[in-house]
């Protein structure tokens, strides 16, 4: 074990974060940190790293051991540019070569005595630079620095010129570099394009230390990690397996709580209908099984409703109208920004219903190809044109759709002025804006909420093509798969720009591949992507081609599995076993149409014995009755005998309604 968390409690006022949460790493263990938006898991890390002071509880690392700590924002103001920066994290063998090299050259200085101390160290010194690899560490730091996506023309540039995406991914290849006993990575994907995540998930399974992660990017954790560390309304709990393995633990769990507590309410339910029907009789023996019944029902432990995670959002996409068979055409189309070609003479078309992903590396075009189709900038040259009756509805990775100085209401009801006070509060009720976080400013709002309002505004704006630039940034692993099926119930056209290979693999009928300046198609899903990849770009980008203007299949290749032929065939073993298991279902279900009858039989039993007794009590009020004794006898004999009777139907009745 190289680090062990126990009973960590932490609050801001009144939002506990985490009460006596406790889990522990092993050595070259990979472990994910999950939960919704909010939940805390960046603010656990922080408390690892001393950052956050803790209410109650230790943190552990095994003496002797590093940590490396990767904060979702980077400060970079050291003034070096990108190669120095990543330098620094040599810094030691970096000196120690040097010390190599001083001493080589006063080598012939010394002789006697003080030479031989001086080869001592000069051979302790190369034993130890050649045990860390020290000769390949400027090829290491190159690397990490293109396996991160900086082409050699970005190694000179300044540190302090960098977006705050590029001094992430500076912060991290350092991170990388210094090789910790274990790292902890906050969000390390962000910011990163598909091969660099590709790239990121190869070296951390190969990492020879152990590694605790935040990820909303369930591709990656599905490929990285072997145990997961949920925390969900201030609770942590412990899962072994990938992300997928979680999900489904997770999901049977919460089934089975669910299950258990339909059962007992059920039950309760139950009880208390006997109770009510026991002390409905009116006798002694009935009205003290019924108290019995009570005092038993006071004892049961009552399990709690288990609760959803958090809020979830809810919504549907809609379009207005139906568009026409053509929903966009784009020929020879060309931008370059100064001196860098983006995409060179493109052309390709969409129809009517396709879900279509565009991918690249970062700075291919992708963002720049989405406003070229918005009128947000021109083109070079080239043309694109949209179908009859489109309308497009776009989503903003930079949310400059939104207005910095309007509410959140104001932001709904300036741009839908129809809608009533109560329809835009519906709306943002389903988009988790409730109560008075309506009047929120939109500059103050996380990443994640300035989503959710432009989520909010695309949803009403009916269109029927969306055009999307990351629309998973910032988003919660259950807010995109809520966006995923809206997606997919979509009767629309979609072309979006993503680097979520899991939400592409779930939504994406067509891939893109912005590529050489070019685009590479493929008609299927992420996965057929990685399939066909080295084929289709060796003949396209290779051989300088360009697409098809149409959506016809690339190569006429085709995304077909064969079906499993075990799930095809079925033996007579299993065949006998699910016809005894429908004959056993048939004989419950025989059994207890029989019982509701029994029990609806003695209830009426029951019912006209009571009513009798009632009419004889009334009968011997009567003078013509209770004068004649003869009569009273009679009448007296056939009550004991209804209450006889009576006595044995509530035992069966009771029987019954267990």
């Amino acid at each position: 074990m190289i680090l062990a968390c126990h009973n960590l409690s932490k609050s801001f006022g009144e939002q506990l974060i985490v009460r006596n949460g406790s889990f522990h790493i092993e050595d070259r263990e990979k472990a994910a940190l999950v939960g919704v938006n909010g939940a805390g898991k960046s603010t656990i890390l922080k408390m690892i790293m001393n950052e956050e002071p803790l209410d109650s509880g230790t943190v552990v690392l095994t003496k002797g051991k590093a940590i490396g700590y990767l904060a979702q924002q980077q400060h970079l103001s050291s003034g070096n540019t990108i190669y120095e920066e990543l330098r620094t994290a040599k810094a030691d063998l970096i000196e120690m070569e040097q010390q190599i090299r001083t001493i080589e050259l006063e080598l012939k200085y010394f002789s006697g005595e003080e030479l031989e101390t001086r080869l001592n160290t000069y051979h302790r010194l190369m034993s130890e630079f050649e045990s860390r690899n020290g000769y390949a560490y400027e090829s290491e730091i190159i690397g990490v620095l293109k396996g991160l996506g900086f082409k050699e023309e970005d190694f000179s540039k300044q540190t302090a010129t960098l977006s705050g995406g590029q001094k992430t991914r500076v912060s991290l290849g350092k991170l990388l570099l210094t090789k910790p006993d274990i790292l902890l990575l906050d969000e390390p994907t962000n910011h990163l394009d598909l091969n660099s995540i590709a790239w990121l998930e190869t070296y951390l399974l190969n990492y020879s230390g152990a590694v605790l992660i935040i990820s909303h990017d369930r591709f990656f954790l599905n490929r990285v990690v072997t145990k997961v560390i949920e925390i969900e309304n201030g609770e942590m709990r412990m899962y072994s397996g990938n992300y997928k393995a979680y999900a489904d633990k997770k999901k049977m769990i919460r089934d089975a709580l669910m299950k258990e507590y339909l059962n007992q309410q059920q039950e309760i339910k139950h009880q208390q209908a006997v109770i009510e029907k026991l002390r409905s009789f009116n006798r002694e023996k009935s009205i003290k099984r019924a108290e019995s019944r009570e005092k038993m029902l006071a004892k049961i432990q009552t399990i709690e409703k288990p609760q959803e995670a958090a809020q979830e959002m809810h919504f549907s996409l809609e379009p207005s109208c139906v568009s026409g068979n053509d929903v966009l055409t784009v020929e020879h189309l060309t931008k370059s920004f100064d001196s860098q070609t983006l995409f060179q003479d493109i052309s390709f078309e969409i129809k009517r219903g396709e879900h279509v992903s565009i991918i690249g590396d970062n700075g291919a075009g992708k963002t720049t190809l989405l406003k070229i189709l918005n009128g947000i900038i021109g083109a070079d040259s080239g043309a694109f044109e949209l179908g009859t009756k489109v309308k497009i509805g776009y989503y903003d990775q930079e949310h400059h759709v939104l207005h910095d100085h309007k509410t959140i209401f104001e932001e709904i009801s300036d741009d839908y002025p129809t809608l009533t006070n109560t329809a835009i509060r519906n709306t943002l009720a389903a988009f988790q804006f409730t109560g008075d976080d309506v009047f929120k400013l939109i500059r103050d709002l996380s990443g994640g909420e300035k989503g959710r309002v432009s989520l909010a505004k695309l949803m009403l704006s009916e269109a029927n093509f969306l055009i999307l630039d990351e629309p998973t940034n910032h988003l919660d692993i259950m807010s995109k798969e809520i966006l995923e099926q809206a997606l997919n119930d979509y009767t629309g056209t979609i072309l979006y720009v993503s680097h979520d290979r899991y939400f592409i693999n779930q939504t994406a009928g067509r891939i893109l591949e912005l590529i050489n300046q070019t685009f590479v198609n493929y008609i299927g899903n992420y996965d057929y992507y990685l399939e066909k990849r080295e084929e289709l770009t060796a003949v396209y980008a290779g051989g300088g081609k360009n697409i098809s203007r149409t959506s016809a299949p690339d190569h006429v290749a085709q995304n077909t599995v064969s079906p499993d032929k075990a799930s095809l065939s079925v033996n007579s073993n299993s065949q006998s076993d699910s016809k005894l298991s429908w004959q056993e279902q048939k004989e419950i279900q025989a059994k207890e149409r029989k019982r509701k009858n029994d029990l609806k039989k003695t209830e009426e039993q029951i019912s006209v014995l009571e009513e009798r007794n009632i009419e004889i009590d009334e009968l011997m009020t009567h003078e013509d009755v209770y004068s004649n004794s003869v009569k009273c006898q009679e009448l007296e004999k056939e009550k004991n005998q209804n209450n006889a009777q009576l006595e044995e139907l509530y035992e069966k009745w009771e029987e019954l309604a267990e």
